[in-house]
């Protein structure tokens, strides 16, 4: 796999910012990190960062629940930050890479009370290697939420640079390793979560094929089926043996 070329964040963005926010997956992601957070003492007081915060929707989502609450993200996609602070232009989005952190991050060392990390690990080659890095970041007992890929890899997960899909265990064992105390972990989507990967799957190279080209993803068709997603990821049990969205709560271990 060519990581120069899949992994190139400023391209995905310039491309796909408008139907990321559209995605059911996305969503659905955000809604539950949402509820999770709360569950966790956000508030007001809550200084929250987004590791990896991409085109700043779940930022967005963050600052219409919580007006009064600190917001920060670290994105590596000099594009996703730039979309990010015409969205929220007094949230603190930086150009970041962890393993290579600019001056400009000195100032959150220690900083956030609450974190999450959607969508990210599976990019990255050494998961534990990255929350490592993020860790020093967050405040003593923080409260990191974070989802990953679980079931199946597809080949446009493959061609957006998916170097593994995740298990509990799997996900524990990262989380343990950076420096994070595990709270609790939980396989959530099931059904349709997983029809809508399915569907991915099924679709294989030609999905990719058509991606690439710009021919589905604005399509009137496209735009329907991920309408109808979004209705039925309602109806998604939180909580199952089946779920193919991996998602834990953990703390920031105390040195």
């Amino acid at each position: 796999m060519n990581t120069a070329s899949v992994d190139d964040w400023d391209a995905h963005w310039e491309k796909f910012a408008d139907s990321a926010s559209r995605n059911p997956a996305q969503i659905y992601r955000h809604q539950t990190m949402l509820r999770l957070l709360a569950e966790r003492g956000a508030g007001a007081t809550m200084r929250l960062l987004d590791l990896g915060s991409g085109q700043g929707d779940f930022l967005v989502k963050a600052a219409a629940a919580w007006p009064q609450a600190a917001l920060a993200g670290f994105e590596m996609s000099a594009t996703g930050v730039e979309i990010t602070r015409r969205k929220l232009p007094g949230c603190g989005v930086l150009v970041v890479d962890l393993f290579r952190p600019p001056a400009e991050a000195e100032p959150y060392r220690n900083w956030a009370t609450h974190a999450v990390c959607s969508e990210v690990l599976e990019h990255v080659d050494e998961p534990a290697a990255f929350l490592r890095a993020a860790r020093p970041y967050l405040a003593d007992g923080a409260a990191l939420v974070v989802t990953v890929p679980g079931g199946p890899m597809s080949a446009y997960d493959r061609n957006i640079g998916h170097r593994q899909h995740f298990t509990r265990a799997s996900l524990t064992r990262y989380l343990e390793q950076g420096g994070f105390v595990v709270e609790k972990v939980f396989l959530a989507g099931f059904p349709f979560f997983n029809l809508y990967r399915l569907t991915v799957i099924a679709r294989g190279k030609k999905l990719v094929e058509e991606v690439q080209g710009g021919e589905s993803v604005n399509s009137p068709l496209a735009k329907f089926a991920m309408g109808v997603f979004r209705f039925l990821f309602r109806f998604n049990l939180l909580s199952t043996p089946f779920g193919w969205q991996v998602v834990a709560v953990a703390r920031k271990a105390s040195a």
